[in-house]
C-alpha cells in the first residue's frame, strides 16, 4: 500500500529522528523514500543594492544551500543505503516550503508524507510556524507525525 516515502529534511537535530524513523518505516513496508530538502529563496535586494551585487549574493547563497542540501541528502542516503532502501534525494529553493513538500509529494506520486515537529504548542506555533500543520491541512496523501 504505501511504496513511496516523503521525508522532508533540513540537517537539524529533528530531521536526523526524521531520516531514522522514515527509514524504519520504509523497511516495514518494503518502500522506497525520497528525502527533500526545502533551501530558502535568496532574499530580495534592499533598496539600492546594485545588481551586481545581488547577482553575486544570489550566487554564493545558491552555491551556500546547494552544498548543504546535498550534504544532508548525502547522509541520508547512506543512511538508508546502509538498510538496504531505496533512496532518492531532491532539493528545491522555495519560499514555500509546506507547498513544495505537497506539491513534490504530489509530482512523484508519494504515498505517504513523514515529517518530525518541533511540539512547541499554541504560542511557540504562533511565533514561529508550523509547516508540518500547513503541509497537513495542505496534503491530499496521509501525513505521518512524529514528535
Amino acid at each position: 500500500m504505501y511504496k513511496n516515502l516523503l521525508v522532508p529534511v533540513d540537517g537539524s537535530e529533528l530531521s536526523e529522528r526524521a531520516m531514522r524513523a522514515g527509514i524504519d518505516l520504509a523497511r516495514q513496508l518494503g518502500a522506497a523514500i525520497t528525502g527533500f530538502v526545502a533551501e530558502p529563496d535568496v532574499p530580495l535586494p534592499n533598496a539600492g543594492t546594485q545588481p551586481s551585487a545581488y547577482a553575486r549574493q544570489r550566487d554564493a547563497h545558491e552555491q551556500r544551500t546547494d552544498t548543504h542540501a546535498h550534504e544532508v541528502l548525502t547522509r541520508f542516503g547512506a543512511m538508508a543505503a546502509e538498510a538496504g532502501i531505496g533512496f532518492t534525494g531532491r532539493h528545491a529553493l522555495t519560499d514555500t516550503v509546506d507547498k513544495a513538500i505537497v506539491e513534490l509529494a504530489g509530482e512523484l506520486g508519494c504515498d505517504m508524507i513523514v515529517m518530525v515537529t518541533h511540539g512547541r504548542g499554541a504560542f511557540g506555533e504562533l511565533l514561529f510556524g508550523s509547516h508540518t500543520k500547513n503541509v497537513l491541512s495542505k496534503s491530499k496523501i496521509p501525513l505521518l507525525v512524529l514528535h
